[in-house]
């Protein structure tokens, strides 16, 4: 298992081979359950003769179990990191080039290793990308990338920044153009109607992420493409 973790961590690749990688590792723990299972029943033997501390092995039961659980845990959520990571880099143009360098900008920086820098190491990587920033302009940024104020800024939210300060080819209004074509000049979308005219990983991008739509003419299901488009370039809040 140490073996695994230490392969899960050293991936590298498109997202789709680490996917790959990841889905295969994943298979590899959940088919070692079956040693846990023997393991358990052997300790459970050894206990019946009252032998409580072995000294052939570093390792509790408890240890080997937490431990087992913890990676699968691991594993999974890194894999539904990935799934969104490559939903967002399609839905948004990005290419893998950025996306890595987005990525090794958030791991060096992400110093705690927790999954997301804290308030000052993003400050620090916003100045190491260049950017002059004063104390309002760090405070207008933060409310963009840590809406609800937990002084964490996620990879997600850290692309999705990123995706809008580099983007120089669509505009909120450009976006809402499109969506308004799609609708046929209906002020909300459905479902059905993304699915039927987007590409299925950016269909299911904005429908994951396009609140309901609460005019007084809306239907059923009926989504808000004025708010998703704006929220997406920051001039407004989902």
């Amino acid at each position: 298992m140490e073996e695994i973790s230490r392969s899960s961590v050293d991936i590298g690749g498109s997202l789709e081979d680490q996917m790959s990688q990841l889905k295969q590792f994943e298979q590899v723990i959940i088919n070692y359950k079956s040693n846990i299972d023997k393991l358990e029943g052997d300790h459970q033997h050894i206990q019946e003769f009252l032998v409580f501390d072995n000294k052939h092995t570093n390792y509790t039961m408890e240890h080997i179990r937490v431990g087992w659980e913890q990676l699968l845990t691991t594993i999974a959520r890194t894999i539904n990191e990935i799934e969104t990571q490559i939903l967002t880099r399609d839905a948004k143009g990005i290419s893998q080039q950025q996306m890595n360098e987005f990525r090794q900008s958030f791991t060096h920086f992400d110093r705690k290793k927790k999954g997301g820098m804290e308030t000052d190491d993003f400050r620090a990587c916003l100045i190491s990308m260049g950017y002059d920033l004063g104390e309002s302009e760090f405070t207008r940024i933060m409310s963009l990338v840590d809406p609800n104020g937990s002084n964490k800024v996620t990879f997600q939210s850290f692309v999705d920044f990123m995706t809008r300060e580099t983007s120089d080819s669509d505009t909120s209004e450009q976006v809402l153009a499109s969506f308004k074509i799609l609708a046929a000049d209906k002020p909300f979308i459905l479902l059905e109607e993304l699915r039927r005219e987007l590409p299925p990983e950016q269909a299911e991008y904005c429908i994951a992420r396009m609140p309901l739509y609460n005019g007084p003419d809306g239907v059923p299901g009926a989504l808000d493409y004025t708010a998703f488009s704006t929220a997406l370039y920051g001039e407004s809040d989902l």
